[in-house]
């Protein structure tokens, strides 16, 4: 992979000092700058509005044409942790959004999406847009798209895990026992066209098992497999087949 700098969405809830070790490992492996767009626990809660994901995705735009300028390809890789997944995808779009026109992929090339869940039987109205406005992975002839997913053993999961897991699966895919990370099932968290990559044992964050997309050891099992040349899944899917 070409070493350029890296932008991160992280997660809803999720606050900016969980990333500090994902931010630490890819500084390491990858040997560019990387930054993590801040959002507070306030303007995640107000994301079931459309103006909030605006606001969000004006701090990606700048965060994103600043590290673009200083880059040596002149692109970002951007990497997105759960709804910040789905909020990248739309930033990659030139289309209007809240009289806004993003169009990201003029600044990044890649996109690594870590338990975003792309689908779902009970998705909020923005997530659905997304889907309905940019089914798959639209931009493949200028973007790569890489997605991952946990597949946790609810046994050796946190009880926290063990208690939501079974309504989120049902709520995305409609079976209680599904796989996945603990929050998202396998299969939501695989874009159509994407790269799929798929890691057992992770969970969807720190508080659903001790080894998450952002724990060092696991930055760098999804960094190098999707990287490599190497990005495949476990059980049903084969490399390249997200379904």
């Amino acid at each position: 992979m070409t070493r350029q700098p890296i932008v991160i969405l992280g997660g809803f809830l999720i606050s900016p000092e969980a990333y500090g070790p994902m931010v630490a490992r890819l500084e390491q492996l990858s040997g560019q700058p990387v930054q993590l767009v801040p959002v507070g626990k306030p303007e995640w809660l107000l994301t079931v509005f459309a103006f909030a994901w605006a606001r969000i995705l004006d701090r990606v735009q700048a965060t994103a044409a600043e590290l673009a300028r200083r880059s040596p390809t002149g692109k970002v890789t951007l990497i997105g942790h759960s709804s910040g997944g789905i909020m990248l995808r739309l930033f990659l779009d030139d289309a209007p959004f809240q009289g806004r026109r993003y169009d990201g992929k003029a600044l990044a090339d890649t996109l690594v999406m870590l338990g975003s869940p792309h689908t779902a039987l009970k998705a909020t109205v923005l997530r659905r847009m997304v889907a309905e406005r940019l089914p798959g992975a639209p931009f493949a002839d200028r973007v790569r798209y890489v997605s991952v997913a946990g597949d946790l053993d609810l046994q050796a999961a946190s009880p926290m895990a063990q208690r939501l897991a079974p309504t989120a699966y049902r709520n995305s895919s409609g079976d209680p026992h599904d796989r996945g990370d603990g929050l998202v099932p396998v299969a939501s968290a695989l874009l159509t066209g994407s790269t799929p990559l798929v890691l057992p044992g992770v969970a969807h964050g720190g508080a659903f098992g001790p080894s998450w997309y952002g724990s060092p050891e696991v930055v760098e099992r999804w960094w190098t497999s999707a990287f490599s040349g190497s990005g495949g899944t476990s059980g049903s899917w084969p490399a390249g087949a997200a379904r």
